[in-house]
């Protein structure tokens, strides 16, 4: 067995199962490690030919196992876990040798990680892995930077398992350091977005519109074959669908509105702040999830307040509306994300190709969509495009849409039916649009207060004026 195996794989889960099986399905012979024994049993069994895929929870038999240099990835909880898996099998490995964590670790971690590994002679890089257990089985997208050099040997694996669109694989070296888990932090960040957004328009049509679950099931399906194709409309439309197994009903309506997080929307968020760049469709999306979970105190308050009935409404014009505001507000949350992937490239130095990340977005991730491939072109014809929104291929899409979505942003502040992440869309494009913001009377209240200084419009220099009480 020594020294015969391609590749290695720490953590079998349900990801990491799947993945090492993928692995094994394209020519490559993989080696499975985990300390639950039922785990690595579950693998050989479904693997069948101990040649192709192994495993075994002694890390010593493990190491030894693999062709070197070796290349042993991670599907392991992000957080303190990586570091114990890390030190666990330093020991046990050579100079050269190759160590990619596969999971939603933060990505200043990646950037300690792989410092103190290179101390020791130690590649070590961080790759996205998005697609859910059936992405990683099939094919997921996958998001690697670090080490250039290190990746060569892991690229024909990668190349080989990923998701393809249209015959290309989906996945690429995206950058130095930590490039790959930031990259992967704000896909998953836009995944909340969209999410969200998904989720305020089923509420819409079902509470304003009246439409049954089979009416919204077909209604989704109908906009998956259009410009709204995509893997979270495509999924809407199966829920939507779903026959609960243990009452007569629809099992969506069963399920308790509380939202639960990993927290990488939330790092989204956080950094984005910390670079200055505005991205309200995630925050709000964060936000709402954080609300949801207030249930207790969301049904007292709702006893407590009187909330409009919603007016009529025609129909199929609402349905129509309600597909240009879902298109429009998709707009939003991929040009959020896009314009925080720019700004922190240059912040921590990733040389990031904005068209390229969205070009192995295009299939295999959870934010799959076919708006991915208008976004790669869009920055393919201009590689200094710091937003989309900036884009002269988006101008027609955006402004086709953006009335249908005032009218049902303010439909829902009328009716009281909440629109948070479609009204942060909105008022992001209106204030992100807007040559003249009312930010001058900040400025001259932060002076007033604190001397904070002001510049002006009509000359250059920084002013302080000594207002009169």
């Amino acid at each position: 067995m020594a020294n015969t195996y391609d590749f290695g794989l720490v953590g079998l889960g349900v990801m990491g199962r799947n993945f090492i099986l993928n692995v094994a399905d394209n020519g490559f012979t993989a080696f499975g490690n985990d300390l639950d024994e039922e785990k690595v049993n579950a693998l050989i069994e479904e693997g069948g030919d101990a040649e192709k895929v192994n495993a075994t929870t002694d890390a010593k038999v493990f190491v030894a196992a693999l062709s070197k240099p070796r290349k042993i990835m991670l599907l392991v909880p992000a957080g303190k876990i990586v570091d114990v898996v890390i030190e666990s099998l330093l020991p046990l490995l050579d100079e050269g040798d190759i160590i990619i964590d596969g999971g939603n670790s933060f990505f200043t971690d990646t950037d300690r990680r792989e410092a103190y590994l290179k101390g020791k002679g130690i590649n070590f890089f961080g790759a996205g892995v998005s697609g859910g257990a059936k992405g990683a089985r099939k094919g997921p997208s996958i998001m690697p930077g670090g080490s250039r050099e290190a990746y060569q040997h892991v690229k024909p694996i990668f190349e080989a398992v990923s998701a393809k669109y249209k015959g290309e694989p989906c996945v690429t070296y995206l950058g130095p350091k930590s490039a790959g888990n930031y990259v992967k932090m704000v896909h998953n960040g836009i995944e909340y977005g969209l999410m969200q957004l998904t989720s305020e328009i089923y509420d819409l049509l079902k509470k304003a519109g009246g439409l049954s679950n089979q009416e919204l099931h077909q209604t989704y399906s109908k906009w998956n074959k259009g410009r709204l194709q995509s893997f979270l409309v495509e999924i809407t439309s199966e829920i939507l669908a779903q026959k609960d197994d243990l009452t007569d009903g629809d099992l969506v309506d069963a399920i308790l509105d509380k939202a639960k997080q990993k927290g990488t929307g939330k790092w989204t968020s956080q950094n984005a702040m910390d670079l200055g760049i505005p991205v309200p469709t995630i925050d709000i999306a964060v936000s709402m999830r954080e609300i949801s979970a207030l249930k207790e105190e969301r049904i007292k308050a709702d006893e407590l307040y009187d909330r409009p009935s919603p007016t009529a409404v025609d129909k199929a014009g609402f349905i129509t509306k309600a597909e240009e505001a879902l298109y429009f507000a998709f707009i939003m949350a991929y040009a959020q994300g896009m314009h925080q992937l720019a700004d922190a490239s240059k912040e921590y130095g990733y040389d990031l190709d904005l068209g390229e990340i969205a070009k192995i977005w295009r299939a295999g991730c959870i934010i799959r969509a076919g708006l991915l491939a208008d976004i790669t072109e869009a920055f393919k014809a201009d590689d200094t495009l710091s937003n989309l929104l900036l884009s002269s291929s988006f101008v027609e899409k955006v402004q086709g849409t953006v009335d249908a979505t005032r009218e049902l942003v303010a439909y829902g502040a009328t009716n009281g039916i909440p629109l948070p992440g479609l009204s942060n869309s909105l008022t992001y494009f209106d204030a992100y649009t807007s040559q003249r913001l009312p930010l001058n009377m900040i400025q001259a209240q932060r002076d007033y207060f604190g001397s904070h200084t002001y510049e002006r419009l009509d000359r250059g220099g920084i002013f302080h004026t000594e207002w009169e009480d």
